[in-house]
């Protein structure tokens, strides 16, 4: 089942989550969030932009969300995605499904672009987002000093919509109703399933 995050999960958000900063340059975080850090992202992430969860068997196995690419106005149609996914549950469709669920919410909302920043090399994850519909934009190179290294971080992209030359602003999260959201969830759900 996917659903929005509420701060009860932050807990089983931060043991998916920990892996990725201890382990590696996946995440450019050099310390391992709290559980009360978690919580108080996603309290300030569900304001304006979606966190969903992926639940099996009543246990949270991958989380995905979305934010702001930039603070200035100008971007405010632009959002920045990210996905993690438990390891014991890869290859089983979860990443896909909780993204595409991610992006028809943002598509609702009014965004226009998404963007994703991946750590190189990851084929992995280049491999999931081109499937997506992602497309590779450039590469900050260097740009980041993590595990012993300097590491280059590729962006993709994904256009939701056309730009249009007098947009309206996106809708901000807090204002879907959560009836059109569980609809858009299980539509996704339903299209997408394995």
């Amino acid at each position: 089942m996917i659903r929005i995050a509420t701060p009860q999960d932050a807990t089983s958000i931060q043991r998916i989550y920990a892996p990725f900063v201890a382990e590696g340059a996946v995440s450019f975080e050099t310390e391992v969030p709290t559980p009360e850090e978690i919580e108080a992202r996603i309290k300030s992430t569900l304001y304006a932009h979606p966190w969903l969860v992926r639940e099996e068997d009543g246990k949270i196995v991958a989380y995905a969300y979305a934010s702001a690419h930039r603070t200035r106005a100008a971007y405010q149609w632009c959002a920045e995605v990210s996905v993690y996914v438990d390891p014991s549950f890869h290859k089983r469709g979860i990443a896909r499904r909780l993204y595409q669920s991610l992006i028809d919410l943002l598509s609702l909302q009014g965004f226009v672009n998404l963007y994703a920043g991946i750590t190189l090399p990851n084929e992995a994850s280049v491999g999931f987002h081109e499937a997506m519909g992602f497309r590779k934009v450039g590469v900050y190179e260097k740009i980041g000093f993590k595990a012993g290294g300097w590491h280059d971080v590729g962006w993709w992209t994904k256009a939701l919509s056309a730009p249009v030359d007098h947009p309206s602003a996106p809708l901000l999260f807090k204002h879907l109703t959560p009836d059109l959201i569980e609809e858009v969830l299980k539509e996704t759900e339903k299209t997408n399933s394995v």
